[in-house]
């Protein structure tokens, strides 16, 4: 059954309607949120997932994202992930929630909790929400489905995509016909964050079953309005999707026939396996040293970062909707992105250029960007701003994050 936006119930959009233009941090709003009537208040939301820590990477990140909102609407959400090095440390990120991280038991990869069902069951939720699939909490959250008839919503963050699948291929099949067919069945509704992801799970899945909200991005965080230096920066996961080799191959082209401006610099910031990384090393050992790779960044770091970046680069293979994007145009930074990137709104408003993903196409990319005046700079930045503090703001997505777990809980039994 198709859970649609037609489904949502009156008391959900009246509730959405009376929060408009007061700020999440108002009394007014916290009055609003906590009152009986309002469709979130004291639910108990489980937000299920592989990685509660910056290991998890672009999902951990909508996972925070996601919990704070939640609790911000009046919910209860209660976290549970697989144990990693991280997992205490990045806690913090989930403040007013409940988090539980349990051992893993056997490989990594497959990620198996033993604990992990019994945890579910005995926090009395209200709906579970799975972020990510392919590894064991897809097999617990099928069983919780079964157990307890409830709301059961899967968000598959762009792992279903066609370039997704078509990797590691045997390892797919047997989680297929081990847990994931199951899992999939078994869904009230899935969560798709662009209509092409909602169009992948319903060739996965043989049904239509989605509703399509983006991730939200973070708060505005810019403090002037000032044109930065000839600053580029990639931000995530490194990993052959991301596409860094035509980046660095398009930077190392411009460098070569003098064709960037003085003191443009490509910093890559990211975490990744131990091999992709060491590929990347070996692959800027003969490029020029206007390229540095620091490492992994978090926090205020990456804050910086973003910061005097004049553009973030994103010539992706193949994304859901990556927040690396989001939080750029949040620290008011244009993007030059892949259209694999799923945010059209961006070449639409001109808040990003698009750098298509190979070595010409991402180095006219790189030298239209790096060429534009003051006035054309500020005026990419102004888009960019009026995205993440607009249609992307974590307000507009939690208001409708509010009607779609009011659906779903009108499908669940009554304790």
């Amino acid at each position: 059954m198709k859970v649609a936006t037609s489904n949502f119930s009156f008391i959900a959009k009246n509730a959405a309607r009376k929060l408009r233009g007061y700020p999440s941090g108002s009394e007014r709003y916290r009055q609003l949120v906590q009152n009986p009537a309002f469709p979130l208040n004291g639910a108990r939301i489980g937000l299920l997932t592989a990685s509660a820590s910056r290991l998890g990477g672009g999902v951990f990140e909508a996972v925070a994202a996601h919990a704070v909102l939640l609790r911000d609407q009046g919910a209860v959400p209660a976290i549970f992930a697989l144990e990693d090095e991280f997992s205490a440390q990045d806690r913090d990120r989930f403040p007013g929630c409940e988090v539980t991280v349990l051992p893993v038991k056997g490989p990594r990869q497959i990620g198996f909790a033993p604990g992990l069902v019994d945890a579910l069951l005995a926090a009395r939720l209200d709906t579970l929400h799975l972020h990510g699939i392919w590894m064991y909490p897809s097999a617990a959250g099928s069983i919780w489905a079964a157990r307890t008839g409830k709301a059961y919503a899967i968000s598959p963050h762009g792992m279903l995509d066609p370039w997704i699948t078509g990797r590691g291929k045997l390892k797919k099949a047997l989680a297929r016909a081990g847990y994931e067919r199951r899992s999939w069945a078994r869904a009230t509704a899935f969560h798709a964050l662009t209509e092409r992801e909602a169009a992948d799970i319903a060739r996965e899945c043989g049904e239509d079953k989605s509703v399509v909200i983006a991730n939200p991005a973070p708060p505005l965080a810019i403090k002037a309005n000032r044109v930065r230096g000839p600053q580029v920066s990639f931000v995530g996961r490194i990993h052959p999707k991301k596409n860094l080799a035509s980046l660095i191959a398009a930077w190392s082209a411009l460098y070569a026939r003098g064709a960037l401006p003085e003191g443009a610099r490509l910093t890559l910031a990211g975490w990744g396996d131990d091999a992709h990384v060491a590929d990347l090393r070996a692959s800027l050992s003969h490029a020029p040293g206007t390229i540095e790779y620091i490492g992994p960044i978090y926090g205020q770091a990456k804050a910086d970062l973003l910061a005097r970046s004049r553009f973030v680069a994103l010539p992706s293979l193949s994304e859901g909707l990556p927040m690396a994007i989001l939080e750029a145009w949040a620290a008011g930074a244009p993007t030059l992105m892949s259209s694999e990137c799923n945010l059209p709104a961006g070449f639409a408003t001109g808040a990003a250029i698009d750098c298509g993903m190979d070595e010409g196409t991402v180095a006219a990319a790189l030298e239209r960007a790096l060429a534009l005046d003051a006035s054309g700079w500020r005026t990419m930045q102004d888009a960019a701003l009026a995205l993440a503090g607009g249609p992307f703001s974590g307000r507009d997505i939690a208001l409708r994050w509010a009607g779609f777990y009011t659906a779903l809980k009108s499908r669940s039994p009554a304790d």
